[in-house]
């Protein structure tokens, strides 16, 4: 009579263990699938992809604000030391670009400008690249420019050039178009690339003005 009661509590011990390893399992099973959701890389379709941001043109950037207005009459200095002033450039299309070594657009766009300097050779086209670096940062600022053949060295010592336009710059880097005049045409505030057809066509038609 005494195994009754033990043979009846068996089955019940083993069907409480297999609902609990039924439970781990199930538990073990969200988990893994939790963790391969959170590790394995998110494939975008064509329908489902994130749209990639338009790039600004420099058509986009570009402002007639100040069209019309005279350079500041402020100099700055060439390679050899000698002061200059755009107004010293009359007669051509002048693109004076302002750039420092610590302003990495600055640095990012400098190639386009050689470019824009290349394609115009032998003609009324001058990139004046103005660096605003200290007296102590002056020779990497010169050195980059070497790099960046056929564009010259020319050097902002008191750092007073932005402040001198009217308005005045924006910041670095600031690109602004004079015309053979000697009267601003336009100017850009940020980066650009001046080696395309955009800048190509400001340059000509500047050039083709009387």
């Amino acid at each position: 009579m005494s195994e009754g009661p033990a043979a009846t509590t068996k089955p019940k011990g083993v069907l409480k263990w297999a609902l609990w390893g039924a439970a781990l399992l199930g538990v073990a099973a969200v988990l893994y699938i939790i963790g391969q959701a959170s590790t394995k890389p998110q494939v975008h379709t064509e329908a489902t992809a994130p749209a990639a941001p338009a790039a600004k043109t420099l058509m986009s950037k570009w402002s007639t604000e100040a069209a019309g207005a005279p350079p500041p009459d402020y100099a700055f200095y060439d390679e050899a030391g000698k002061p200059v002033k755009v107004a010293d450039l009359k007669g051509k299309v002048v693109v004076m670009n302002v750039w420092a070594t610590w302003c990495a657009p600055c640095k990012v766009e400098m190639p386009t400008l050689a470019k824009l300097q290349a394609a115009y050779a032998g003609q009324p086209v001058e990139v004046v690249a103005v660096s605003i670096d200290s007296e102590s940062s002056a020779a990497e600022a010169r050195l980059f420019i070497a790099s960046h053949d056929p564009l010259k060295f020319y050097h902002d010592r008191e750092m007073k050039l932005p402040f001198r336009m009217d308005p005045p710059a924006a910041g670095a880097p600031t690109t602004v178009v004079y015309g053979k005049d000697g009267r601003e045409i336009g100017r850009v505030a940020g980066e650009a690339d001046w080696s395309g057809a955009e800048a190509k066509a400001l340059v000509d038609k500047a050039l083709a003005a009387d």
